[in-house]
């Protein structure tokens, strides 16, 4: 390192560690404004880097006095810049720690833990490297030092993840335990409060305290936290814990918060019947009734009833037969580990054919699942299954099949489940061939037309089988439904686009509005598949059903885009983090989401700050533009405002343009929920051969703003000329 900056960097260690012993000092003193927050919160985002070169320099010293190395030179400097820079860095982590320690949710006997060691681990550093050239600084004092310094660095490493991961973070994947048993598990503790731990733990236990919930025994559960009880039993609808989980991922609200593992749909279904079931602590899986969908549900998380493993009396096919047989729409696979037995699974129903089931008679043995799901499987195919001798589970879901067909299959004497929903099957049709099925135990018949009471007749007359019929809704019991979903795979369209809607619960309605308000269940328009929209259109939307609560609206923009044009170019430079792919990015029709800073999104935006957006943009063809539209981030929080002003240059040559319109969106004039949207403005009709937006950020942030008087952050990520 070069001696002046060595200097200077010697300078920057004396520095951080008395602003450090300053902010130890009067930490309690300390408040930490809403601008340097950010900065705390870089705090587990940075700490890998101190730890590794620390670590290293550290290895290095303990070996600097052997006697190849102290007559080395370039070991001696190079250990000691090393030393410097990760002893640099180890003050940013701590001063950023300390910020981050001053928010909401930190507190517990960890945090204590974890700050003192890191700030231990610093210090030894700092003095290690200022004793360095000392002396009596010697080779016992070399290696001490290194290992009681990397030590503390582990230690606070420790208790980091402690804070971020829980306590068992480190020592899970080695004790964890084997899944319950179905006779033993008990809802809470085996079904639920797992669910708890791996999602939702890491940020409400003792240690970080987020919103004042903690989630690590039944009483902080039922006391719930800073904006109320977790739950109300019975009435998932108005449960606040089912509330979050359903907002938009990118709701500020939404747990768990992005960048944190994710609910799957399974365990969202678990907490709300649990809720719904009047959320016992107590309650064992088996005392629910057989067809009870929590049970259902919770069933596939647990063992099944304990039972002696199967053993096949078959060998195992050839490795090479398998991979011959394996296909792009056909997948064959052991059923576990060091099993002869094999499941097979037949994707894309356009390449099937009733030869494709023939194809496996050399594994005919082998096969015990098979898994034809959604084919196009009709009565006339089934007697090319009777040859898998072992079978003993089949899926003939939402196939062609009806109850007629399934006498083909009384001849498998090893079959034990048979799942035939979405099929046209009859109960007279079933009560036919059932008796001539000796090995059956699971009937799966959701979805096939057959009555509850149908059902409960066969159940009755068949004891020995079990039927799924699935949830069923009463109306005993309301809960709320999910939101409608958005089915076009594009939303930027140039012609007239059929708007496609659509909800996973049959019989719901879906009613929208295209105005901006809130649609109703009787006086809003009632969606049937043939909206056409021709221009930008924001939909709202909602479904409701009888027997169940409307779900919460949700917004679906639809942009109109006419012309794009051949070549495009930047006149200004842009923000150097919102970048994406230059100019280009205005046009390519991906959409920008919530999180413009995060690695993952960061491509979709192009933001400017202190200078404008200037674009000029080429057409071969001239065009007759009408209308202009921005789509911006508007989160006055962090400060992200619509432009002050948009203004329209066009013309046939690009040094001979004229101002076209001048368009001014709204400004916010106080802190609001952060939103995505299109700003613009329609103008006279023009001819235009050459286009130039300037898109202007707004100079001075409001008085009623946290960063009043300094420059709005503008980001866009499309534009749309019409």
């Amino acid at each position: 390192m070069n001696r002046k900056f060595q200097a200077i960097a010697e300078q920057a260690l004396i520095v951080s560690a008395i602003f450090i012993l300053f902010l130890v000092l009067f930490e309690s003193k300390l408040a930490v404004p809403v601008w340097l927050q950010s900065v705390g919160r870089m705090h587990p985002l940075f700490l890998h880097f101190p730890i590794v070169l620390l670590l290293l320099a550290l290895g290095m010293e303990f070996f600097r006095f052997n006697p190849s190395n102290a007559a080395n030179a370039f070991y001696r400097t190079f250990l000691t810049n090393f030393w410097l820079i990760g002893a640099l860095l180890a003050a940013l982590t701590v001063i950023m720690g300390l910020f981050l320690a001053k928010e909401p949710g930190y507190e517990g006997e960890t945090l204590p833990w974890h700050k003192w060691t890191g700030i231990a681990a610093f210090f030894l550093a700092a003095i290690g490297y200022w004793c360095r050239p000392l002396t009596w600084y010697q080779a016992p004092v070399a290696k001490g030092l290194a290992l009681v310094t990397a030590l503390f660095i582990v230690v606070a490493g420790h208790y980091g993840s402690v804070l971020t991961h829980g306590d068992d973070f480190i020592t899970g994947p080695i004790l964890k335990s084997e899944p319950v048993p179905l006779e033993d598990a008990i809802v809470f503790k085996d079904v639920i409060q797992p669910i708890f731990e791996q999602k939702c733990v890491s940020c409400h236990n003792p240690d970080k305290l987020k919103g004042e919930l903690m989630l690590t025994d039944v009483q902080s559960i039922l006391k719930g936290g800073k904006t109320g009880k977790l739950f109300v039993a019975g009435q998932p609808e108005i449960s606040l814990l089912l509330q979050r989980i359903h907002l938009p991922s990118e709701d500020k609200k939404h747990m768990p918060p992005i960048g944190k593992s994710q609910l799957n749909p399974q365990e969202i279904a678990l907490l709300s019947l649990w809720i719904k079931a009047k959320a016992d602590f107590t309650k064992k899986v088996i005392d629910l009734p057989l067809n009870d969908s929590l049970r259902l549900i919770a069933a596939t998380f647990l063992s099944p009833v304990r039972q002696e493993e199967e053993n096949f009396d078959f060998a195992a096919a050839d490795e090479e037969t398998i991979q011959k047989l394996t296909t792009e729409f056909r997948s064959i696979a052991p059923l576990a580990r060091e099993s002869p037995a094999l499941a097979v699974n037949f994707f894309n129903k356009t390449a099937f054919t009733s030869e494709k089931i023939k194809e496996l008679k050399e594994i005919k043995e082998q096969v015990v699942f098979l898994n034809l799901a959604k084919m196009p499987v009709k009565d006339a195919d089934l007697s090319q299954i009777t040859a898998f001798e072992n079978l003993q589970k089949l899926d003939l879901n939402f196939t062609d099949i009806t109850g007629k067909g399934l006498k083909e299959l009384t001849g498998l004497k090893q079959l034990k489940n048979l799942s035939i929903s979405g099929t046209k099957v009859t109960v007279k049709e079933l009560q036919a061939v059932l008796p001539d099925f000796k090995s059956l135990n699971t009937l799966v018949v959701w979805n096939t037309g057959l009555t509850d009471g149908e059902i409960k007749q066969l159940q009755k007359t068949y004891p020995q089988i079990r039927f799924i019929e699935g949830f069923k809704d009463d109306g005993k019991n309301p809960i709320k439904l999910n939101p409608p979903q958005v089915k076009n795979k594009l939303t930027i369209f140039n012609e007239p686009l059929l708007v496609q809607l659509a909800h996973p619960v049959k019989g719901v309605q879906i009613r929208y509005t295209t105005d901006g308000t809130e649609p109703d269940s009787i006086k809003s328009l009632l969606f049937t598949n043939q909206t056409l929209i021709k221009a930008s259109t924001n939909i709202r939307a909602k479904a409701y059903k009888e027997g169940w609560f409307g779900s919460d609206a949700v917004a679906f923009d639809f942009f109109k885009r006419t012309y794009v044009p051949d070549s495009v170019r930047l006149l200004l430079p842009l923000n150097r983090v919102h970048q994406a792919e230059g100019a280009k990015s205005f046009f390519d029709g991906k959409l920008g989401t919530f999180n413009a800073n995060s690695p993952a999104w960061a491509n979709n935006w192009l933001g400017v700050r202190n200078n404008d957006l200037a674009l000029m943009a080429e057409f071969k063809r001239p065009i007759l533009l009408s209308s202009v539209e921005l789509r911006i981030m508007e989160e006055t929080e962090t400060g992200i405002f619509p432009p002050e002003s948009i203004e329209v240059w066009g013309g046939n040559s690009p040094d001979q343009l004229k101002k076209i319109a001048i368009i001014k969106p709204t400004i916010p004039t106080k802190y609001r929920t952060h939103i995505l949207q299109a700003v613009g403005g329609k103008f006279k009709p023009q001819t235009v051969s050459y286009l130039k937006i300037v898109a202007k950020p707004l100079s001075q942030m409001p008085e009623w703003h946290g960063g009043k008087g300094k420059p709005a952050l503008l980001l866009v990520d499309e534009m749309f000329f019409n």
